[in-house]
């Protein structure tokens, strides 16, 4: 009788998994070797895991990542210009604690898109938030915001986020409502956030797609000011058999493909 009802204000308590870890221990008399403190710091164990992986849960699902990437899958075979060196060095999120950015440039299939869902995942992993978007829809919901009246909140958001994954940057020619609506974004995120832009453009180019001049000087110096930059090369990974590639990257690019096309 008194263990339901400690059970039942535990639960009362929200804490469900030092509930559950709890009437484990009351089921198996080998929990009875253990002093007091130990099965009190067991359940506390039980009950913090259980909310350290339902907020990385919400954080991964929030940050809305195009693959299920991870740096541990992450291809290093054949030169592609990405070091194991270097993506360990970001994988501590040291970047994202200084504020700093970074910038993936090379050709489509090269792998930008996951090495960017990887660091992006990565950050959930090390409680920051997160924040996966294509440049194409980012502007899109950027004019929706302006029409519903959304514009400040959305611009709030994005501004509040630890880390904004931009892939697909600069993919057309910007207009000038575009343009502006960037730096608004890139401005609210200086030394404030991190940004990590993905990109078939080297950096040399950026002006001439953001079109502007003295905009683009401002978007450019803010975005490319402490940033780690990292130029991809080769051929596409996409016209690779994925189970030929040495990795898990491409095998965890198609299951995705797969799955969307299974939806």
């Amino acid at each position: 009788m008194l263990t339901e009802a400690t059970v039942d204000k535990m639960t009362a308590m929200k804490l469900s998994a030092m509930a559950d870890a709890f009437r484990q221990q009351q089921e198996t008399t080998q929990w009875n070797e253990l002093s007091f403190e130990e099965r009190l710091g067991m359940l506390i164990d039980a009950e913090w895991t259980s909310r350290q992986q339902r907020k990385l849960g919400r954080r991964l699902k929030a940050a809305k990542l195009r693959y299920p990437a991870s740096v541990e899958d992450i291809d290093f075979q054949a030169a592609r210009g990405v070091s194991r060196q270097s993506i360990l060095a970001l994988s501590s999120c040291a970047w994202i604690q200084e504020k700093q950015n970074v910038i993936l440039t090379g050709p489509t299939g090269t792998g930008k898109t996951f090495l960017a869902c990887a660091l992006a995942e990565k950050a959930c992993r090390a409680d920051f938030s997160a924040v996966y978007v294509r440049a194409p829809r980012l502007l899109h919901d950027l004019v929706v915001a302006r029409g519903d009246g959304s514009y400040s909140r959305l611009l709030a958001k994005l501004a509040r986020t630890d880390l904004l994954a931009i892939d697909d940057w600069l993919l057309t020619p910007l207009k000038d409502p575009e343009r502006r609506d960037l730096l608004e974004i890139i401005e609210d995120r200086y030394e404030r956030g991190s940004t990590l832009i993905a990109t078939q453009l080297p950096t040399k180019t950026w002006h001439e797609s953001i079109g502007e001049p003295t905009l683009a000087d401002a978007i450019c110096d803010r975005l490319l000011h402490r940033a780690h930059r990292i130029d991809l090369k080769g051929h596409s990974m996409r016209k690779r058999d994925p189970e030929e590639s040495g990795g898990k990257e491409e095998t965890a690019k198609a299951a995705n493909d797969t799955a969307k096309k299974k939806r």
